[in-house]
């Protein structure tokens, strides 16, 4: 009969080199960010502060709302994931973005978990690496809340943990596993459609990891989650009017008139631009000639490694096929450890085929051609396959350098060391330049933000109208206490995300206006005033004009 081995002194987690190598560097990137978090670096905008609001709102019980304000296809789980510090802390940058901190420790810890089971325990440790470096670009995505990103990567890589522990057999509780499967797909769903690909793929994997156990109460369970992740989205969508449902509104902005560029330009910027910023390689204002060599590589890295996932699943199909596999029945354990063993290749392949749908569906859009740096976001979510990416060349250097391979393996290993020190090396310059030089414009716009809430705060006006990118971050950064309504450049209503706020000012008797200093909003109004002995402004405050008439200005009446 054995005994439990007896510890003397305080217990201590058991981790091995990589995994304490992974822990240290997870903890340097958390680290970093969380430096970057309390300077608030990147710099906020009044997108993030619509679910600063939004937050606000649901931490003092006066809205519900389930997507963002003035859409009706974005999420709002950020919102509500720092609603509760909000009502606490008040509005704060930092306190908004915790959560996004949060959620990026535990994409890290999973995709460590996940690279370590599919893969080896060293690889794993480099792609953590990876990962915990990062430019503007990519931890803007992470850290900043404007919708998506942070809290759906870390879903779907507990949906592929728990594909691979339930074919592998190590899950205990099998039905809730699958039930939290669901509950996954459902809230990633409701949170940014943008995933769509990978929950695609994932669901797949999970159907042929346990398709017979889904012909029975599992398969219920794994509908009651997802009906419970995206109920908030079914509810919202029941109750819209004619054309204001999420697929609807969804397809007009993803359609919009104007000249469809060429296949060729968006190609160029969704592989050439895209992905090379979605995976830190360049600063936020472009990629160099130089840089762009990532993206040249990525489909042939895509192809290589669904290759490598192909064969190792026929490799393993033929060690567990033969009489073993006659003499397993039906849902048995020995069929579990059969399937257990080929699911590794599988949840490889559903990464691999998660990325180019993704990738196929960004240059789809002809955002990829006309804009290719300010959309380079919608591709960050590739961060979730840079393990099976960057897996052919780890085989290809790791064979060359134990000397298994002939000349010209040992010359394709060479290769490929070399391109994994550039893509090293590459991202950790571009991190230390942005750590270094790229931080000080954010943190003197943030500071010039600050100045005109609190001047604002303190003397009023308290009602006022601005800009697109003025507006909600102020009122955000007064608690409220200033209200802004959106204009455009040439004083006609803008997009007004929150409706009270241009009703509320639009009822005030003697509005202000904050403008840019010679913005084309500036200007304009300047034009307005004329030569009205009101029409100088009140004061300039952190590269702003305040005017405050004493009757209002509203030329679209």
């Amino acid at each position: 009969m054995s005994h439990p081995e007896q510890h003397r002194g305080p217990w201590r987690p058991r981790l091995d080199r990589p995994a304490l190598v992974a822990l240290l560097v997870g903890l340097v990137g958390v680290g970093y960010r969380l430096i970057l978090t309390l300077y608030t670096v990147p710099v906020s905008n009044s997108d993030e502060a619509t679910f600063g609001l939004a937050a606000l709102h649901i931490g003092q019980g006066r809205e519900r709302p389930v997507f963002l304000y003035g859409q009706h296809y974005m999420g709002m789980l950020e919102s509500y994931l720092a609603a509760p510090l909000l009502a606490v802390a008040g509005p704060s940058w930092p306190v908004l973005r915790l959560p996004m901190l949060a959620l990026y420790a535990v994409f890290l810890y999973l995709v460590y978990r996940l690279t370590r089971r599919l893969y080896t325990p060293w690889f794993a440790v480099l792609v953590v690496g990876l990962l915990a470096l990062g430019p503007e670009r990519v931890v803007r995505d992470q850290l900043t809340v404007v919708g998506g990103r942070p809290e759906v990567k870390p879903a779907v890589l507990l949906m592929l943990l728990i594909t691979v522990g339930l074919a592998a057999g190590t899950v205990r509780h099998r039905r809730l596993a699958v039930a939290l499967f669901g509950l996954l797909v459902g809230l990633a769903a409701w949170s940014d459609w943008l995933i769509l690909p990978y929950l695609a793929v994932a669901g797949l994997a999970l159907v042929w990891a346990v398709r017979r156990e889904l012909l029975g109460w599992s398969g219920l369970l794994l509908v009651a989650g997802f009906v419970a992740g995206v109920a908030p989205m079914i509810v919202d969508n029941l109750r819209a009017g004619p054309g204001e449902d999420s697929l609807t509104v969804f397809r007009e902005v993803s359609t919009k008139a104007g000249p469809s560029p060429q296949w060729s330009d968006r190609i160029s910027g969704g592989l050439l631009e895209g992905v090379p910023l979605a995976h830190g390689l360049c600063p936020v204002d472009g990629c160099g000639r130089w840089q762009q060599w990532f993206g040249l590589l990525y489909p042939v890295l895509l192809v290589a490694a669904a290759v490598l996932a192909l064969l190792a699943y026929r490799r393993a199909a033929r060690m567990t096929s033969g009489t073993q596999a006659a003499a397993t029945p039906p849902g048995t354990r020995g069929e579990t450890t059969l399937r257990g063993a080929r699911v590794g290749p599988v949840v490889q392949l559903a990464l691999v085929v998660g990325a180019a749908l993704t990738l196929l569906s960004y240059v789809r859009s002809p955002l990829a051609a006309t804009s290719p740096l300010d959309n380079a976001r919608y591709l960050s979510v590739l961060q979730l396959s840079l393990p099976a990416v960057l897996w052919p060349l780890w085989v290809a250097a790791l064979a060359c350098w134990r000397g298994t391979v002939g000349a010209l393996g040992r010359l394709a290993g060479a290769l490929a060391t070399a391109v994994l020190a550039a893509l090293t090396a590459t991202t950790l310059v571009m991190t230390v330049l942005f750590a270094s030089t790229g931080t000080a414009a954010s943190r003197t716009e943030e500071r010039q933000a600050r100045e005109l809430a609190a001047a604002l705060r303190a003397n009023g006006p308290h009602e006022v109208y601005g800009d697109y990118w003025t507006c909600n971050r102020l009122t955000f950064n007064t608690d409220e206490s200033v209200v802004c309504a959106v204009l455009d450049g040439d004083l006609s209503p803008g997009q007004n995300r929150y409706r009270p706020y241009w009703r509320q000012v639009g009822r005030a008797a003697r509005p202000g206006y904050v403008v840019e200093v010679d913005s084309p909003m500036d200007r304009r109004l300047r034009r307005l005033l004329g030569d009205r002995p009101d029409a100088a402004a009140v004061r300039e405050v952190g590269g702003y004009r305040v005017y405050h008439p004493d009757t209002p200005v509203r030329p679209w009446r």
